[in-house]
């Protein structure tokens, strides 16, 4: 039975992007993968050797990553005595990705982050990585990422948002009052 009353409209909510989509499916299947392949090894050389192979994972990472952290902070302390800026990271980054994933207990995550270390695989990706940010960089438009310090929202006492646009002005533009001293 209807009232005759409209039903009220709502504004459509936006689509979620696909990574928002299926990130979580995919992180949920590889925990899954990893538990299975821990008992199906556990059951092949026994719950204790699996243990072991997980304690050394885990104090192989952290060895890992600290000597990753220590090489990064070296580069960084060498150009900075130097008086210019860092040059590439030397794949310190990747190798700091390396032993976290090396920590993490699994062996499907112990594999990625052995084959993270090896230095082939460390330039190939660091390429790859830099070709995508330039390429991403290349094609962004107006009102996107790099224009979002740009754009200004004012929250209403009433809810709305009212979208608008920050202009700055240039110092010479306009004459300012002198400011009064700040005393404290």
């Amino acid at each position: 039975m209807t009232t005759g009353a409209p039903t009220p409209t709502y504004p459509a909510r936006p689509r979620r992007s696909r990574l928002r989509t299926f990130l979580p499916l995919g992180i949920a299947a590889w925990l899954v993968l990893e538990i299975w392949l821990l008992t199906v090894v556990a059951d092949a050389i026994g719950g204790l050797a699996v243990f072991l192979l997980l304690v050394a994972g885990l104090v192989l990472g952290s060895v890992v990553i600290k000597r990753a952290g220590r090489r990064a902070f070296q580069a960084l302390n060498e150009a900075l005595q130097r008086g210019g800026t860092p040059s590439s990271g030397g794949g310190n980054g990747l190798m700091m990705l390396g032993g976290l994933l090396i920590m993490l207990p699994g062996l499907i995550s112990d594999a990625m982050g052995l084959l993270l270390l090896i230095p082939p695989v460390q330039k190939m990706l660091s390429a790859h990585a830099e070709r995508t940010f330039d390429r991403k960089l290349r094609e962004a438009t107006a009102g996107s990422f790099g224009d979002a310090f740009q754009q200004a929202r004012i929250h209403r006492p009433d809810g709305k948002v009212v979208q608008g646009e920050v202009i700055r002005d240039e110092p010479g533009d306009a004459p300012r009052e002198p400011r009064p001293p700040l005393t404290g």
